[in-house]
């Protein structure tokens, strides 16, 4: 859609999530950029991670001079640059819900993050979780369903097409496939299990995973 305006740097492709997911939808949309890779593991990672982002943190976007920093900050400016790639729901209504569901997996979902943290090549699965980690879990199923159900019609993603919310999610549905395998016990009916296949399914998530071996060497 563009020519490379864009440079994102981002961490470890292995277990960055906030990374993947602006990396996802900018894949997603087409839009061409320049990725910048840090490695998280190394010594010297802050001074290089500072010397793209006076936040010291990644991900981070620049397009010319402008820095923006945060995943959904950044998300929310390439839609608003954007607006052909469609990026948000065009109905209102689904666009006002993508963006709570959105804006909670932004803010919340703390336990699951702490005890699943995302690994997108490994397999280790949980007989056991913590029980705020599995309200977590059934909250995010609920989410799921309750999007498909009402505005995914139009597509296998949760609002139909693929959406900033579908990025936002992207690393839980790894955390579950990694951890959490069968969520049926979490009320899925079937519907979080196909989501997950959904998003595996990408093209773009499995140039992901390809980067993420490549930086382990497997």
């Amino acid at each position: 859609m563009t020519a490379n305006a864009y440079r994102l740097v981002i961490g470890n492709k292995h277990t960055s999530s906030w990374s993947l997911r602006p990396w996802l939808a900018l894949k997603q949309a087409g839009i061409a950029f320049e990725e910048v890779r840090i490695n998280l593991r190394e010594p010297d990672m802050k001074e290089k991670i500072l010397a793209h982002s006076r936040a010291g943190k990644v991900p981070v976007l620049w397009d010319g001079d402008l820095m923006v920093w945060d995943s959904l900050a950044i998300l929310e400016y390439v839609a608003e640059k954007t607006p052909a790639a469609a990026l948000w729901p065009a109905d209102a209504s689904a666009r006002a819900i993508a963006r709570a569901v959105s804006a909670e997996m932004h803010s919340g979902f703390q336990p699951l993050r702490e005890h699943c943290p995302m690994k997108i090549l490994s397999s280790d699965p949980k007989a056991e979780l913590p029980e705020p980690v599995e309200a977590n879990i059934r909250r995010i199923v609920e989410i799921w369903k309750d999007a498909r159900a009402t505005f995914g019609a139009g597509g296998p993603f949760l609002f139909g097409a693929f959406s900033i919310a579908d990025a936002m999610y992207a690393p839980v549905a790894s955390r579950f496939k990694t951890y959490v395998p069968d969520l049926a016990a979490f009320g899925d009916d079937g519907t979080a299990a196909a989501y997950i296949e959904t998003i595996f399914a990408l093209p773009a998530i499995a140039a992901w995973a390809e980067g993420a071996r490549q930086e382990i060497g497997g």
